[in-house]
This record gives C-alpha cells, sequence and structure tokens, in this order.
C-alpha cells in the first residue's frame, strides 16, 4: 500500500517545492524584500498619521510642562519671598515682645510706685484725720470736764455760801447788786 501511494506523492512533493520557490519569489522579488517595501510602507505610513500628531501632542505637552515649570518657579520664588517675610515679621514679633514685656514691667514698676505714693499719702491723710478727731474729742472731753467741775465747784460754793451766809448777809447782797446794774444801766 504505501508503494501505490508513493507516486502519488512525489508530484505534490514537487509541486510544493515549486510553490515554496515561487512564495519566496514575487513577480521576480525575493519575499524579504517585499516584506522589507511593506514594513517601509507601514512605518510611512505610521509616521504621516501617527508621528506628525503624536509629534504635535509632545511639543505643546513640552509647551504645557515648560509653562508649569515657569509657574512653579513663579510660586517658588514667591513662596521664598512669603518666607523671607514670615521670617522678618516673625524677628520683629520676638523684639516686639520682648519691648511689650519691657514696656509692661517699666509701666508696673511705675504703677506700684505710684500706688505706694497713693497708698502713702492715704496714710497720711487717715493719720491726720485720726489725730484732728482726736485733738476734737480732746477738746470736748476738757470742756466737758471744765463744765464738770465748774457745775461741781459751784454747787459745793452754793452748798457752802448757804451754809454761811444769813437772811441778812443775802439782802445786803442782792441791794448791792441791784444798785451796781442801775449804776450800769445809768452809764450806758
Amino acid at each position: 500500500m504505501t508503494a501505490g501511494r508513493l507516486p502519488a506523492a512525489l508530484p505534490l512533493t514537487l509541486l510544493a517545492g515549486q510553490a515554496e520557490e515561487h512564495a519566496a519569489n514575487f513577480l521576480g522579488l525575493p519575499l524579504w524584500l517585499w516584506q522589507l517595501a511593506n514594513l517601509a510602507l507601514f512605518l510611512g505610513v505610521l509616521l504621516y498619521f501617527v508621528a506628525r500628531p503624536l509629534a504635535a501632542m509632545f511639543r505643546q505637552r513640552q509647551l504645557d510642562v515648560e509653562k508649569r515649570l515657569s509657574e512653579a518657579k513663579e510660586l517658588r520664588d514667591e513662596a521664598a519671598q512669603l518666607g523671607e517675610q514670615v521670617k522678618e515679621r516673625m524677628s520683629r514679633l520676638d523684639s516686639e515682645i520682648e519691648e511689650i514685656r519691657a514696656r509692661g514691667h517699666a509701666e508696673g514698676e511705675t504703677e506700684r510706685t505710684a500706688l505706694s505714693e497713693r497708698a502713702d499719702r492715704e496714710v497720711e491723710r487717715v493719720r491726720r484725720e485720726a489725730e484732728q478727731e482726736i485733738s476734737r474729742r480732746l477738746a470736748s472731753a476738757k470742756a466737758e470736764l471744765r463744765k464738770t467741775a465748774a457745775d461741781l465747784t459751784a454747787g459745793v460754793a452754793h452748798d457752802m455760801l448757804a451754809a454761811q451766809i444769813t437772811e441778812d448777809d443775802r439782802r445786803r447782797l442782792l441791794e448791792e447788786s441791784v444798785a451796781r446794774l442801775a449804776s450800769e444801766k445809768r452809764t450806758s
């Protein structure tokens, strides 16, 4: 069975060899040259339809990146300026805080001195008022004591005179008093 098939397979093998040789050549050019031309044509079309828009897109992207980079530099410069301003303000703030502390301490000392002087004046005023009150009360007590002593002396003298003066002495004293009043009235 294999012997009968062998002669029939031979023309197929020869045909396959010719087809292979024919496939390796197309229009008299080798297949690899056609493949190379096909690749070149594909790359050309690819460059024409894809590369130009890609290049334009990449240029635009590059311009956008440069613009953003420029904006970032400007923002960085602004941030640096703001940082410097903040540092300057912080240094001024520290000096202002020290100045306020010093001023507050000085004002506190001034206020303490003023309060101390005011308290001293108040103490002196209260002392003077107390001395004046003591003097008034002492004078009032002395006057009361004199009045009481005078009343007692007058009472004792009245009692002594009443015990020693007789009715005739009283009449004589009354007449002398009336005469003295009458002579004083005439001279005035």
